[in-house]
């Protein structure tokens, strides 16, 4: 009998109202699963790499232009910061921020000096994914994934201690030069948020090999793509109209899934 594992959000996150009830019907006959919440855990438990530790930057690399392999990635998305009383909070990030192309062609330019001064290449083969590529001998901190700090204090997140400094000073010169271009006025002007921040995450290089006991794995989330791409698991397209609650891309991931014959997004 086929089976589908659905990596599903809080359950906070799910939507007001009635689920449909064929799937009202599947979450009731599943059998649950605890385990430790959040995406990195979630996707642990069905997924595994070696090295272990895997890199988010170049995973979603690999999946947006392909050429990940021999590099040393680190994601820099887009955000938007908002001050409050007791400092910053990070609002959108990435795909919550809607960027199309023409943000990306207005604001990229105006940073890439700022890192190509380190000898850091910066580019974005996706409006909502920007990527530093960096020598291979390049010292970093821990970074925190976007799923920790969105809507929280952002400097509660910074990366700390020495080689956190050079990170925090160049994350302030982003800011300052994202502050200063006329393409936020613009975006404000319409109703946008203004990206006025980048986040720095997800640094490494692509894992040697991934293992998964799925056959087969539906979503429209780029580092679950980018885990599946390796041989031994098919990738197939998400179908557009599945309901966003069943993707495999929502964040936070709950700490728990569910497993029953149902059409198999992942199988």
């Amino acid at each position: 009998m086929a089976k589908a594992t659905l990596l599903l959000p809080a359950r906070s996150r799910f939507p007001a109202g009635t689920l449909p009830a064929q799937v009202a019907a599947a979450l009731g006959r599943a059998e649950r699963s605890p385990g430790a919440a959040g995406e990195l855990a979630q996707l642990r438990r069905h997924f595994s790499a070696i090295p272990v530790e895997w890199s988010a930057a170049a995973l979603t690399r690999e999946v947006d232009a392909g050429d990940a392999a021999g590099g040393f990635w680190l994601r820099a998305d887009p955000a938007n910061v908002v001050p409050d009383m007791h400092g910053a909070r990070m609002m959108a990030v990435a795909e919550t921020l809607r960027l199309e192309q023409g943000d990306v062609d207005a604001l990229l330019p105006a940073l890439q000096p700022l890192f190509a001064g380190f000898g850091f290449q910066l580019d974005a083969p996706s409006a909502s994914r920007w990527y530093l590529r960096l020598p291979e001998d390049t010292p970093l901190p821990a970074f925190a994934a976007p799923e920790a700090v969105l809507g929280d204090d952002l400097f509660a997140h910074l990366p700390d201690g020495d080689l956190g400094r050079r990170w925090r000073a160049l994350l302030t010169e982003a800011q300052v030069v994202l502050h200063q271009h006329p393409w936020n006025e613009a975006r404000i002007a319409q109703g946008k948020r203004a990206v006025n921040s980048l986040w720095f995450w997800g640094p490494g290089r692509l894992p040697d090999s991934v293992r998964t006991s799925h056959a087969q794995v539906r979503s429209r989330d780029a580092l679950l793509q980018g885990l599946a791409k390796p041989p031994g698991c098919g990738l197939a397209a998400s179908r557009r109209w599945m309901p966003w609650w069943i993707c495999a891309s929502c964040a936070p991931w709950s700490s728990w899934s569910v497993m029953r014959s149902l059409p198999c997004w992942m199988r």
